[in-house]
């Protein structure tokens, strides 16, 4: 099946900009309506084969299916009080510098939170072959407190939806800089999800977790992959990390669908982490989801936003050019990008806009069969992941 004949359900309307932390707060909702604007002056909402959907207010029985109820309760508090103190702060994860309190604060996290369940629903039942929620990839969050600028876990939504309906076998791979610590935590005894995680090492970067030794609990080992790389990779380091362990593990796994979280704060313009990524780079493992998809799961996949702190540069190129992949329509690298969305993006950002969907990089990599190198620091760090957990997928770690 050619990507071009799969069809698509994106989850997308304005309200999901009210998840707003405020002004000073790293995750500011401008980059999700830069990145749907900059989507429809492509002309991608406007495709055939593409739905867009909004999402009404959160089904609570969902919800706690994934949080606990008293967790759900202490949201609800939050987005009602004029004020919270440590204790609830410590006990919550909300009111915190990181997640701040705001009205509404249930609401609007629930909604991206419904946005997973509708996307693993649209999928599962068959209307569409793939689906992007790139408001979502709240990966941090656990089931019992926020984390991490996240509040209630989309992409945990996701695979628990897609497990009801009927899926054994769920793949979760993700490209964020940061460690998926709270998708990992919820199914790290579950050997129905794999969850892979390539991220900036923990010992430099929040949340501090995702080693090569963490490989999921006792009652499902090795369903947790983890590859942290050293600070200031680039695209050639982080796509042979990717090359050096993502395929062979997803082969191994044979998953009925893939799951994938782009968050593109890995990017080198990002404030919040060391890593020396391009949009290009970005736009490649894309490409490799979309590939993988069509090769192992005849081109079931669900693909997420996430972390991604510089607004106007990286963002929206690096997430319209995910729903494109995901469309069958990647948009070429040297595409300018539309005036009228610049204009738009200028007036409300007080600077230029990127002029192009590229920043020059060309997706060169050294393959991992090409040689592995105990000098490199890269290599010593997939090495680790190799032989943490190829053997239990019946790969050699030196030679598959």
């Amino acid at each position: 099946m050619e990507s071009s004949d799969l069809d698509l359900f994106v989850t997308w309307d304005e309200t999901f900009t009210d998840y707003d932390f405020g002004p000073s707060h790293p995750m500011h909702p401008l980059r999700l309506d830069l990145t749907a604007k900059l989507a429809t002056d492509f002309g991608l909402f406007d495709h055939p084969r593409i739905t867009v959907s909004a999402v009404g207010g959160v089904d609570e029985a969902e919800l706690e299916k994934v949080h606990t109820r008293d967790y759900v309760a202490a949201v609800k508090e939050a987005g009602e009080a004029t004020s919270l103190d440590e204790p609830f702060q410590q006990e919550w994860g909300v009111g915190t510098e990181d997640v701040p309190r705001f009205e509404k604060i249930h609401e609007a996290s629930g909604r991206i939170f419904q946005a997973g369940v509708e996307a693993a629903r649209a999928v599962a039942g068959g209307g569409y072959d793939r689906a992007v929620n790139f408001c979502g990839g709240m990966h941090h969050a656990m089931s019992d407190r926020a984390s991490g600028f996240c509040v209630y876990n989309d992409l945990a939504a996701t695979i628990t939806t897609l497990l009801e309906n009927g899926y054994r076998r769920v793949a979760y791979v993700d490209f964020d800089a940061h460690h998926g610590d709270g998708v990992e935590r919820i199914f790290w005894d579950d050997p129905r999800v794999l969850t892979l995680s390539v991220h900036e090492n923990g010992r430099f970067l929040f949340p501090g977790t995702g080693f090569a030794n963490d490989i999921g609990g006792m009652q499902a080992a090795a369903s947790a992959v983890n590859v942290a790389l050293p600070p200031r990779a680039d695209d050639a380091d982080w796509l042979r990390a990717v090359d050096a362990v993502v395929p062979h593990v997803l082969r191994e796994f044979d998953p009925q669908i893939l799951v994938t979280q782009h968050g593109c704060d890995g990017h080198r313009a990002d404030p919040l982490t060391h890593l020396r990524f391009s949009v290009d780079g970005m736009r490649e493992t894309a490409l490799l989801a979309r590939s993988l998809s069509e090769e192992l799961t005849g081109g079931k996949w669900i693909a997420t936003g996430g972390g991604g702190y510089s607004i106007l540069d990286v963002v929206p190129r690096a997430w319209t050019q995910l729903v494109a992949i995901a469309a069958g329509q990647p948009i070429a690298p040297s595409t300018d990008t539309p005036e009228r969305w610049r204009r738009y993006a200028e007036s409300i950002v007080g600077r230029d806009a990127p002029l192009l969907m590229t920043d020059g990089y060309d997706g060169s990599f050294a393959p991992w069969s090409n040689g592995y190198d105990p000098q490199a620091d890269l290599d010593r760090a997939v090495m680790a992941t190799r032989k943490s957990v190829f053997p239990f997928f019946g790969l050699d770690a030196y030679y598959d």
